[in-house]
């Protein structure tokens, strides 16, 4: 019996034992809590902590490849990792399933495919490839494996001097001590050094990204403005290797990003609009226009250049033709699975029709098509008119259309640089690139709202998207899954 009753718990302990579930369990039920997928900040990377290099880089340098040598002393992997990326390569892998050439090996890239801005690099590279994150490409002879031809400096500077010029070589008067002893994390100014000058200058290209994204207010971008997010907080960098992937060469879904990598699908408080997440993408609402600050290129006429005109950057330029510039437009509206086909060098067209140069993959019956905002450009280009494919000039170099203004010699150059034979007679024809708005993110009190898509003068041509009319009339669609 006495030990029996040795084993009883004392009536103490129970008591502190009800004490505590009667305090803690109710914590544990009411405490607001959020799944991970329900928390973008979690999503977000930390920055690393930046290190001074005062007094870890002591120079002199009198070129970038010695900087470039000085880096690799601390950071030895990092050239060979730059050099697997396509911001070294300007190619993608060799592809043997693009349409028209079914088993023949065909990369895509800056490197070597026309595109309806400056046509191509092929001839071109002195000018081209002042935005190449290396050293020293001059012509079709580049050394790709030479690792001091890396430029550490273009994505890692911080003083906001760093410049560069043909060939990529850093311009003249740029202080290589200075630069290379505050390098960093890339910022904004890094990264749109070249992005927000794609096309030969600011805002050109994309028209969601330019110079105004460097200090941009909220109403501009909420992520870089609200949030002060730097590029590589979205397109997050392993070894070098940046997240994302330009329209222009996205055959398959490799590397990609999207909204729901740190967002949910359902964390609007009406469900109305979280059932739109599956038919419409997160930017056909929330950025409702593109350009806000800056104007952006829509529409170019190669056929005009070497003219005798008055000269304007936004209307006329005798070395590039005739331009029509907007700002604050309203995009296009198509369905995109995320990936696009593209023209390829030499492909046939059909010169009294369009000429896509990246056709959208999507439909209205393709599960992972989205209605996506595009912003359209408009060109209108050379080609051959007895082989009917588009052609690529010289433009800059010795010869070059810039210098001569003379279309038939620069035509022949241009076949020299690139391998496509010229039968002495050209044209002009329209082509289309298609480039999505995917920055400059509404507040979501910017968000469109019902009526800006249903209704009589709603932005959406719900005939061309497939539709009978209106869904909200009419019904969603309806996917057929295999």
């Amino acid at each position: 019996m006495a030990a029996e009753s040795n084993r009883k718990v004392p009536l103490w302990l129970i008591g502190l034992g009800l004490i505590l579930v009667i305090i803690i369990v109710p914590i544990f039920i009411f405490l607001p809590r959020a799944e991970a997928s329900d928390d973008a900040w979690a999503n977000v990377p930390v920055r690393p902590p930046h290190t001074d290099h005062t007094h870890l880089l002591q120079g002199p340098f009198t070129t970038g490849s010695e900087v470039t040598r000085a880096c690799l002393e601390c950071h030895p992997e990092a050239a060979q990792q730059v050099m697997g990326t396509v911001h070294w390569t300007w190619e993608s892998q060799a592809y043997t399933n693009i349409p028209g050439h079914e088993g023949e090996p065909v990369t895509i890239g800056k490197k070597n495919q026309i595109n309806n801005f400056c046509i191509g690099i092929q001839g071109n590279w002195n000018t081209c490839t002042s935005c190449h994150a290396g050293y020293g490409w001059l012509d079709a002879g580049f050394d790709f494996t030479a690792e001091e031809n890396v430029d550490c400096l273009v994505c890692h500077d911080l003083t906001t001097t760093y410049a560069k010029t043909t060939g990529g070589y850093p311009a003249e008067g740029v202080d290589l001590l200075a630069v290379a002893q505050s390098v960093g994390t890339p910022t904004r100014e890094n990264c749109g050094g070249c992005h927000f000058d794609g096309g030969g200058g600011n805002g050109v290209k994309h028209g969601d990204l330019d110079e105004s994204l460097i200090f941009p207010p909220e109403s501009v971008d909420v992520h870089m403005g609200g949030n002060d997010f730097q590029c590589v907080d979205c397109h997050q960098t392993e070894d070098h290797r940046v997240s994302g992937r330009s329209i222009s060469d996205s055959f398959d879904m490799a590397n990609q990003i999207y909204c729901t990598d740190c967002h949910s699908e359902t964390l609007h408080a009406d469900e109305r609009i979280n059932a739109h997440v599956a038919t419409v993408a997160c930017q056909a609402c929330h950025i409702p226009n593109g350009a806000l600050r800056d104007p952006t290129k829509m529409f170019w006429d190669w056929s005009t250049a070497g003219q005798d005109q008055p000269e304007d950057h936004y209307t006329f330029l005798r070395i590039k033709g005739s331009f029509i510039y907007e700002y604050n437009f309203t995009p296009e509206y198509f369905w995109y699975s995320g990936i696009a086909d593209r023209y390829i060098f030499g492909d046939v067209i059909d010169p009294s029709q369009v000429t896509e140069i990246n056709t959208l993959a999507g439909d209205i019956s393709d599960p992972n098509a989205r209605i996506m905002p595009f912003k359209i450009h408009v060109a209108i280009m050379p080609y051959d008119s007895v082989n009917n494919y588009l052609l690529q000039p010289r433009t800059g170099g010795e010869g070059g259309l810039w210098t001569t203004f003379d279309w038939p010699s620069a035509l022949v150059l241009g076949a020299q640089d690139t391998g496509l034979e010229f039968s002495g007679q050209y044209d002009f024809t329209e082509t289309w690139m298609y480039w999505p708005t995917t920055h400059m993110v509404q507040p979501a009190e910017n968000a469109l709202t019902c009526e800006a898509c249903h209704s009589s003068e709603g932005r959406l041509d719900w005939l061309a998207l497939g539709y009978p009319g209106d869904p909200m009339e009419w019904g969603g669609r309806e996917i057929t899954t295999p």
